[in-house]
C-alpha cells in the first residue's frame, strides 16, 4: 500500500496556539536529526516541529531542536535514550532550568495519535531510512496513515565531511564509495575507492586485521573518528597494519565511549592536511559566559563558531527599579518634549525603556525629535531592533567614560532643550553624569533597572570553576567577577582567564587572578576573537615544539587523559 502523499495545504501553516487540528489533517513524518551538530538539521525538519503536536525522541533534543519545538507540543524521549551531543559539556547542558518538559517513557502509539488528528514527529538519528526506521514506514503504510520522510544527514557522509576527508573523486580517487558496519569488514574485497565503515568503535584494531585478512594491504590508509560533528570530535590517522599501536601512541582507548566512523582507502591519507573542524581555534574548549542569560545568547553563538562549548552561568539578575514613579515620569517626558538627548549605556537600559514604552501602548515613533547616544556597537543593535537609529555612538572605547569623551557641549543656539535623560541600572558610574554637566547639559539620571546577584550554579558547576573543568573564562566587567567569585568561587590557576578592558583586568587582579586575554576594544565579539587569538597561539606553540595538543584544563594535575 503506497503512503499518502503530504502536500502543501494551509495545514502547513503554523497553528494557533491552544487550537486542535483537524482529523483528517493527522499524519506521521520521520525526521532525521543528522550524526549530532544540531545545526544540521533540515529546514523542513524546523518547520515540522515548530507545527506538531506531538515529537518523539531516542534521546533527549539539546536546546536548538528544543527552541524549534512549538510551545504546546507534547515532547515523549523514549526510555533508556541518551542524551543529545548539541552542547556537549556535560548532561547540565542539555538541561536548562526552563527547557520543555519532556516524558521518559516507552514509545506511544503514533498511528493512533495521527489518526486522531495530530502531527505526529518521530524523531531518528542520522537518516531515517538509512538508520533503522524501514520497520516503522512498512508499520504505518500498513494501517494507511499518511507519512512523510524528512531525510536526515547521514553519518556515513557527514562524519568524514567533519573530519575532512573528502568521499568523491578529484582526479586522484577512482572506484565506488563503499558503506559497511563493522562486522561485515571480512566480507568486503579490496578495491580503488574510499570504504566507509560506520559501528568502527566497537574494535578498531580487529577492525583492521578483518580487512588485510580479507586481502586489504595493510599499508592501506585509514582515519578513525569518534563523536563526529560534536566539539567532542576527535580523529586519528594510522594504517591498516599500525591501528593498535597508534591509537595507543595517540592517548586513546582501544574502545572508545563515543560512537565512531572510519574511512579505509587513500582519501584517509588526506586528513591531516584537509582538517577543517578539529583545528578550529577553540576547539573542545569548555568556556564560560558569566552573563544574564540574555545577553549570553550572541556570545556563546560566537564561541560555537570557534569550536568551543559555552557555558552560560549568570551572575546578576536584572529587575525592575523598586518604585516605577521615575521611569514613568521619563516616559511621559520624552513623549512631551522634555529632552534633547537619550543616552543609553546598556542593552538592558534599552529593554527597560521598549518594555515601559509597549507598557504604555507607544513604539519608536515617540523618539522623533529626540538625539538618541548609544554606548557601544550592542546597545546599538538593540536601539536598531527597536527601530531607532542611533545619533552618536563612540568610535574610540566603548563604555560610558569612551561616551563621555565624545559628547557634544551644549550650545544655546543650536539646541533648543538642555535636558539628557539618562536610563542605566542602579549601580552605574557617575562619570558620565559628571562629564555633562561639565559640558552644560542638565542631566537626569533615571533607574531603568536593578541589577542583583543571580542564585549560585548547581554544584557541578562550581566544582568545574575552582577545580578547572573550564578552559577559559569570560569577564566582561568588574561586577561579574566579584559575583561570580561570589557566587561560586574563584577560577582555577589553568583557566584562561580573558577580559574585556583595564578596569575588569584591575578587579579581576585585585582578586588574584592571572589575566591571559583583554579585548583590543570593550566589546563581547572583540573579547570572543581575542581569546580565539590566544588559543590558536598556544594550538601553533604546541605544534613548533612537537607537543601534543591539550587544552587548559587538560593541563591541571589529575586531569584525565583525553579520550576522543
Amino acid at each position: 500500500m503506497n503512503a499518502t502523499p503530504a502536500t502543501s495545504t494551509a495545514n502547513d501553516e503554523p497553528r494557533p496556539r491552544g487550537t486542535a487540528r483537524p482529523a483528517s489533517a493527522g499524519r506521521i513524518a520521520l525526521v532525521g536529526t543528522g550524526p549530532g551538530d544540531e545545526r544540521l538539521l533540515t529546514l523542513r525538519a524546523a518547520q515540522l516541529l515548530g507545527q506538531a503536536d506531538l515529537v518523539i525522541s531516542q534521546r533527549q533534543p539539546g536546546p536548538r531542536v528544543r527552541e524549534l519545538i512549538a510551545a504546546d507540543a507534547d515532547l515523549v524521549v523514549l526510555a533508556g535514550g541518551p542524551v543529545a551531543e548539541a552542547d556537549p559539556a556535560g548532561p547540565e547542558a542539555a538541561a536548562e532550568p526552563d527547557a520543555k518538559p519532556a516524558a521518559d517513557a516507552g514509545e506511544p502509539d503514533l498511528i493512533a495519535a495521527a489518526q486522531a488528528g495530530q502531527l505526529v514527529v518521530r524523531l531518528y538519528d542520522g537518516d531515517p531510512l538509512l538508520d533503522g526506521a524501514l520497520p516503522d514506514v512498512r508499520a504505518f503504510a500498513a494501517a494507511g496513515v499518511p507519512f512523510e520522510v524528512v531525510p536526515g544527514v547521514p553519518a556515513a557522509t557527514a562524519v568524514p565531511a567533519y573530519a575532512g576527508i573528502p568521499l568523491g573523486r578529484d582526479g586522484r580517487d577512482g572506484g565506488e564509495v563503499r558503506i559497511i558496519q563493522a562486522a561485515d569488514a571480512s566480507r568486503v574485497t579490496f578495491g580503488p575507492g574510499p570504504l566507509v565503515v560506520q559501528g568502527a568503535e566497537a574494535g578498531p584494531a580487529d577492525l583492521g586485521k578483518m580487512l588485510i585478512a580479507a586481502g586489504w594491504p595493510d599499508t592501506t590508509p585509514f582515519a578513525i573518528t569518534w563523536d563526529g560533528t560534536t566539539t567532542a570530535q576527535r580523529t586519528v590517522t594510522s594504517t591498516l597494519g599500525r591501528i593498535a599501536a597508534d591509537l595507543k601512541a595517540a592517548g586513546v582507548s582501544p574502545v572508545s565511549a563515543g560512537e565512531a566512523v572510519a574511512v579505509v582507502g587513500d582519501a584517509a591519507a588526506r586528513q591531516p592536511e584537509l582538517s577543517w573542524y578539529e583545528t578550529k581555534p577553540l576547539f573542545g574548549w569548555r568556556v564560560l559566559v558569566p552573563r544574564t542569560k540574555a545577553d549570553a545568547a550572541a556570545a556563546s553563538e560566537q564561541l560555537r563558531e570557534q569550536g568551543a562549548i559555552p557555558e552560560e552561568v549568570p551572575t546578576i539578575a536584572v529587575e525592575p527599579p523598586r518604585t516605577p514613579q521615575q521611569m514613568d515620569r521619563a516616559v511621559r517626558g520624552l513623549v512631551t518634549g522634555r529632552y534633547q538627548w537619550v543616552a543609553f549605556t546598556s542593552v538592558n537600559a534599552v529593554r527597560a525603556i521598549r518594555e515601559k514604552f509597549e507598557e504604555y501602548g507607544l513604539d519608536a515613533r515617540a523618539f522623533a525629535g529626540v538625539k538618541v547616544a548609544a554606548v557601544g556597537d550592542q546597545t546599538a543593535a538593540a536601539l536598531k531592533d527597536f527601530g531607532i537609529a542611533p545619533d552618536l555612538v563612540p568610535e574610540g572605547e566603548q563604555s560610558g567614560q569612551g561616551l563621555a569623551e565624545e559628547w557634544p557641549p551644549f550650545d544655546d543656539v543650536l539646541d533648543p532643550i538642555n535636558r539628557v535623560l539618562l536610563p542605566r541600572a542602579d549601580i552605574a558610574t557617575e562619570h558620565l553624569v559628571a562629564r555633562l554637566t561639565e559640558l552644560g547639559w542638565e542631566a537626569e539620571d533615571v533607574t531603568a533597572y536593578r541589577t542583583v546577584r543571580a542564585a549560585p550554579p548547581p554544584a557541578p558547576i562550581r566544582e568545574a570553576i575552582k577545580g578547572g573543568g573550564f578552559d577559559a573564562v569570560l569577564f566582561t566587567s568588574s561586577s561579574t567577577v566579584r559575583n561570580l567569585v561570589g557566587i561560586a568561587g574563584k577560577p582555577h590557576a589553568v583557566t584562561v582567564i580573558a577580559v574585556i578592558g583595564p578596569q575588569t583586568a584591575k578587579t579581576a587582579a585585585e582578586f588574584g587572578l592571572r589575566v591571559d586575554v583583554m579585548a583590543p576594544t570593550p566589546s563581547m565579539p572583540a573579547l570572543v576573537e581575542a581569546l580565539a587569538e590566544f588559543g590558536a597561539g598556544q594550538r601553533q606553540a604546541a605544534l613548533e615544539a612537537g607537543e601534543p595538543l591539550r587544552r587548559p584544563s587538560e593541563r591541571r594535575r589529575g586531569a584525565r587523559k583525553r579520550l576522543r
